[in-house]
């Protein structure tokens, strides 16, 4: 074992206390821990943890890929995962492993203050683990970040694909926003489980809040409408626009064989007269 690793591992076992407070003042003076996401009871009971499985691994070298390491990974990867869904920054999830270097080099020097050669060895190997370990918080950390991304992209996909029952065997879905390839598949996906729950036999898409229509836009349209006709369901594609309706004249779109209105009051007049039902006005008394 290297004298460096030897230092480090004396240095956190033998004065784990003292190491870890100065560690959390150096955290809190980073900015970490004073707001509601994480508190100093919360932090200090975090790098106790730490601390301790990291004197355990530091005996078995400085190669973290290997699985002597695997307590410090899985800890680091915890710790990104969580604070990613708090809301931190990559740079204050990182804070906590990086803000650990003055406590470690402060101890070092002092143990090493009669030889020059055994402080510069020891700072190095303490400098390359430290950053190995951080690097590592930094990359789970933003994979962490992306996977919640992603999960709010989809739920706010759900959330602005709302399927409604106007009538008996009559389903709607309004559309905002523009219509890409996940949101198409989305739409696909909702109106068809609608379908199969309530036994509809007309779906109205109403495009009146889709901002554009080309080419792209028509073909998911149509692909949907493809979908709903094999579930046994008809279609209507209300929210026709005239700058719409220009726009797909101008582009060559062929809708033929696909009932179109103006607006959703004409689609569900239409799609009651299809089931066989009117409505009337009632005579005032």
């Amino acid at each position: 074992m290297a004298n460096g690793q030897s230092l480090s591992v004396s240095i956190v076992e033998d004065d784990s206390a003292g190491l870890l407070n100065e560690w959390v003042t150096e955290m809190k003076a980073a900015g970490v821990g004073h707001d509601t996401r994480m508190n100093e009871v919360e932090l200090r009971a975090q790098g106790a943890e730490f601390l301790k499985v990291l004197a355990a691994a530091v005996k078995n070298g400085s190669n973290i890929l290997t699985e002597g390491w695997t307590p410090v990974r899985q800890f680091l990867e915890g710790i990104s995962r969580s604070r990613a869904i708090q809301g931190f920054s990559s740079a204050e999830t990182a804070t906590f492993i990086f803000s650990l270097k003055k406590p470690l080099f402060t101890r070092i020097r002092r143990a090493t203050s009669s030889s020059p050669d055994a402080l510069a060895e020891a700072t190095w190997e303490t400098t390359e683990l430290i950053d190995k370990l951080g690097m590592h918080t930094v990359k789970t950390f933003q994979k962490s970040r992306e996977e919640v991304i992603n999960r709010q992209q989809e739920e706010m996909l759900e959330l602005s694909t709302p399927v409604v029952k106007l009538w008996e065997g009559i389903i709607a879905l309004p559309m905002i926003g523009t219509l890409d390839s996940a949101r198409t598949q989305i739409v696909m996906e909702s109106l068809l489980q609608r379908i199969v729950e309530t036994g509809a036999e007309i779906a109205i898409i109403d495009i009146t809040g889709v901002p554009t229509v080309d080419t792209l836009v028509a073909q998911h349209l149509l692909k949907t409408v493809t979908a709903i006709r094999l579930m046994g369901a008809d279609c209507i594609i209300s929210g026709i626009r005239p700058q719409i309706a220009q726009t797909i004249v101008h582009l060559g779109i062929e809708l033929q064989g696909i009932t179109t209105k103006a607006n959703l009051a004409d689609a569900l007049a239409i799609a009651l007269k299809r089931t066989g039902l009117t409505v009337t006005k009632a005579q005032a008394s």
